[in-house]
Parts: C-alpha cells; sequence; structure tokens
C-alpha cells in the first residue's frame, strides 16, 4: 500500500486494517488505529508506520480511544517465510526477552547486526523496540483488565524491573501504571491472582468461525492434556501447557455470533491462564493464538477463496473459518504421526504428571527427549530424535522449507503426515494435501481451502 491508500483507509475507518499499519498525527503526537474513530487528521499531519513499536520510536503515545496497540499483528508475520517474518514470530514468542537480541539471532541464522539492520529498514524499529511494545502491551491490558499487583504485572509483562516496567509505560502512554489503571473501567476488571488465574481477552480481526475450531479441537483432544466441556456454541477448550519456566493451565471459551450462529465478528475469545511462573505468560498467550489462528486475516482469505467456484458456497457458509495451529508444535509432530489413540497412549505411559491437577487435565504431553530414549529404532524415535537434538526444528521462527526437508529425510514420515506438521505445527497458511492438484487461484492461502473442505465433508 502507498501511503495516499493508507489515508484513505484512515479516512473510511477501515477496520480490515487494524494491525497492517499505524497512523500517528503529528500535531497531537498521538498514533492510532485505521479505524479509529476520532475526527480524520489532515493528510499533512500524519506519519504511517508498519508497527506500533516505529510509532512508539518516533514519539508518539498511544491513543486511549482506540487502543492501537490491542489490535492483532499483522498477518504478513504468519505468511512470510523470510527472515523478517520468522523474526516476528520469535518476537511474539518472548525470544528477545528470554534469550536478548543474540538469541534471536542465532536461531534465525544470522549475525545480531543484520537482524538489526533488516528488521530497523522495513520495520523502523528493531528487536529490542519492538519486544518493548508487546511487554508495554502486554502490561497494559493486565492493570486495566485484572487486579494482579503491580510488581507481578511488571515481570509477568516481561520486564526486567520495576523502574524499567514504570519508565516504559510513563513514555508509551503518558501515565503512570497506577494512573493507567484508574483510567480503565472497574466493572471491565476481573479478579486475577496467581491461585485464581489471569483473565484475558485473545483478540482477532474480522469474523471469526469459532464452532469449526472448538468442533476441531474436541474431535482432536488428548485425554489427560486436553478437554472440551459445555454444549455447542458455549464450549471451553482447556489444556496443559510446557513453557520456558514453567507449566500452566489454559481455557478458552467458544463465542457465538449476536443471534447465536457459528460465526461472531471481530472481537475476542476469552481466555484465563494458570501458571507456575508469571514470565511465561507472553508466550503462553502466544502459543494460544497460534492454536486458535487469531492473527489470520479473515478478509483477504474469504476474498481470494470466495473467488472460485468451488470454494465460494463453502465461504459463504463460513465466513471467518480459521486453520488452527499448535499449542506446542513438537507436541503436534509427535501426534499426526502417533495418531489419536497412540497420542493417548504415549501420555499415558511417557507424560508428566501434574504437581497440581486440574480436573480431567492431570499431564503434560511427554517432552521429545523422553521419547526419544523410550521408543529407539521405530519412526517416532527417529522424530523425536531430531527434534531433541535440533535437527528438526519447529519453533516460530523455523524455516519451513528446512524443516520440511528434515522430516523427509527421517524413516516412517508419509507425504500426509509431513504436511499435517508443516500446516499445524509451522503454521504455514499455503499447505496443499499431497497429491493433489490445486488451482493457483487458491494460493496463498491452500491451508484454509483445505479446511473449509475437510470442514464440509468433501475431503478426507
Amino acid at each position: 500500500m502507498d501511503e495516499e491508500t493508507r489515508y484513505e483507509a484512515v479516512r473510511s475507518r477501515d477496520a480490515r486494517f487494524d494491525g497492517a499499519f499505524f497512523f500517528g498525527v503529528a500535531t497531537t503526537g498521538i498514533y492510532c488505529r485505521p479505524s479509529c474513530p476520532a475526527v480524520t487528521p489532515k493528510r499533512r499531519n500524519v506519519r504511517f508506520f508498519r508497527t506500533a513499536a516505529a510509532a512508539q520510536g518516533s514519539g508518539f503515545r498511544a491513543c486511549r480511544r482506540c487502543r492501537p496497540d490491542a489490535v492483532p499483528g499483522s498477518a504478513d508475520w504468519d505468511v512470510r517465510a523470510d527472515v523478517v517474518g520468522r523474526a516476528m514470530r520469535l518476537i511474539r514468542d518472548g525470544v528477545v526477552d528470554r534469550e536478548g537480541v543474540a538469541g534471536l539471532a542465532t536461531r534465525l541464522g544470522y549475525s545480531a547486526r543484520q537482524v538489526q539492520r533488516q528488521l530497523t529498514a522495513e520495520l523502523g524499529a528493531g528487536p529490542v523496540a519492538l519486544a518493548r511494545a508487546q511487554r508495554a502491551h502486554t502490561a497494559r491490558v493486565l492493570l486495566q483488565t485484572t487486579t494482579l499487583p503491580i510488581t507481578e504485572i511488571a515481570f509477568a509483562a516481561g520486564f526486567a524491573s520495576v523502574r524499567q516496567f514504570n519508565d516504559t509505560i510513563r513514555e508509551i502512554y503518558a501515565l503512570t501504571p497506577s494512573a493507567l489503571r484508574a483510567a480503565a473501567p472497574k466493572t471491565h476488571r476481573a479478579i486475577g491472582t496467581p491461585t485464581a488465574g489471569i483473565p484475558l481477552r485473545l483478540a482477532h480481526r474480522g469474523p471469526y468461525h469459532a464452532a469449526s475450531v472448538f468442533d476441531l479441537l474436541a474431535h482432536e483432544a488428548v485425554p489427560g492434556v486436553e478437554a472440551v466441556t459445555g454444549p455447542p456454541g458455549a464450549r471451553t477448550y482447556r489444556r496443559t501447557l510446557r513453557l520456558p519456566y514453567g507449566t500452566g493451565i489454559a481455557a478458552v471459551g467458544e463465542r457465538t455470533g449476536s443471534s447465536g450462529t457459528a460465526t461472531h465478528p471481530g472481537g475476542w475469545l476469552d481466555a484465563l491462564l494458570h501458571l507456575t511462573d508469571q514470565r511465561d505468560l507472553t508466550t503462553a498467550v502466544q502459543r494460544l493464538r497460534r492454536l486458535f489462528d487469531l492473527d489470520a486475516d479473515p478478509y483477504a482469505v474469504d476474498t481470494r477463496l470466495g473467488a472460485d467456484q468451488r470454494l465460494a458456497p463453502l465461504v459463504a457458509a463460513r465466513p471467518g473459518l480459521r486453520s488452527p495451529g499448535a499449542a506446542d508444535p513438537e507436541e503436534l509432530a509427535v501426534r499426526a504421526l502417533a495418531g489419536p489413540s497412540g497420542a493417548q497412549e504415549l501420555v499415558q505411559r511417557y507424560g508428566k504428571t501434574l504437581d497440581a491437577p486440574c480436573g480431567s487435565l492431570t499431564h503434560l504431553f511427554p517432552e521429545p527427549g523422553v521419547l526419544a530414549a523410550a521408543e529407539p529404532g521405530s519412526p517416532l524415535g527417529a522424530l523425536t530424535t531430531a527434534l531433541a537434538d535440533g535437527t528438526v526444528r519447529l519453533d516460530p521462527g523455523a524455516d519451513r522449507d528446512g524443516a520440511e526437508a528434515a522430516l523427509r529425510a527421517l524413516p516412517g514420515l508419509d507425504a500426509a503426515v509431513i504436511a499435517a506438521i508443516r500446516t499445524r505445527a509451522l503454521g504455514d497458511p499455503d499447505v496443499a494435501p499431497p497429491g493433489a492438484d490445486t488451482p493457483d487461484s487458491w494460493r496463498p492461502w491452500r491451508s484454509y481451502a483445505v479446511r473449509h473442505l475437510r470442514t464440509a465433508g468433501e475431503l478426507e
């Protein structure tokens, strides 16, 4: 998009572009999302930015009316396979907070200077600024929607110190943390404590066909690790999580449209997180976002696939259909190979029992290293050994083509298993079924086309 096209999106308050870019107003020092309901500023006073971090780095503070930092990130980061896309996925997963810029660069196979240069050139902000913007957003959400103590919020959001937290909040929001909390309506605030859990709203753009996602998760659920409860339209998905600093239990609620339809418009999914270490909050949130495909751009997907004669009625019947990912990519790879009954047996035999089981959630899915030692000489052993030693990488910043090549070199993995891993574990939006002759018009959304066909019962 050129700047004039972006300005037209701002003039029309087009929510389709929320998160795709941001604009700052020179006369007020505020930056907004394109759909901000405020009076449209004059063109000469508008500056455009690819990321919230770039706007913040240029001295703009977040609009208190449209909350631009709250929108889902650009869908480009999940589509793109280049170093910038891979870096953004890793930053969202909290890698910079845990491992620093050096750790991010090592995962990408570049020097720290190269990563800094590429991100700054394209996005107007380097990895440290991008991670800082994410921490600030997490902190604002917790301040305004929970009763967690401010000190706990600072570390849960990923800040290294309370002083760093205070300085960042004042710089970005022009308020102290206490004032930012006081500015939010108290009626919207939920109790959040380490024992009660942390309540969150997981935002998404455009329509979201929740029923199909919850149907799939219910069908795939592995007892002990996952559970889906409640009647259709009001179901809750719960699962255990293995995280960098500890463990967690997540619960995400299904939402329907205002008339009870399976699709609801742009908004959010309600979630509740119980974490043994609050520092895992950002990582846990991002893994749920990938599982529920919340950063997708349904406008782009539905427009492209809806123009196809075969897919048009399916898109019309299920607007906002998502292609779910994985909360744990390595777990998904093992499950794709072992199958549902095999995965359940692995949990029973090798899964780690939770220190504090929660209802039917009793285990963590076994780690690759445990399975590699327990199942030597088998295709499962070969896969888990490759995952454990890093021969196969499935983390958010993994090179998708490189990962597929490494998977193909392993024994016992057929094309269908590899396609499932690439679609779900690696979050590739453009994977076709093995042997299928799919039209080019479905690109780059073939994974969504396949999900439409499978949901409609037209494809195994």
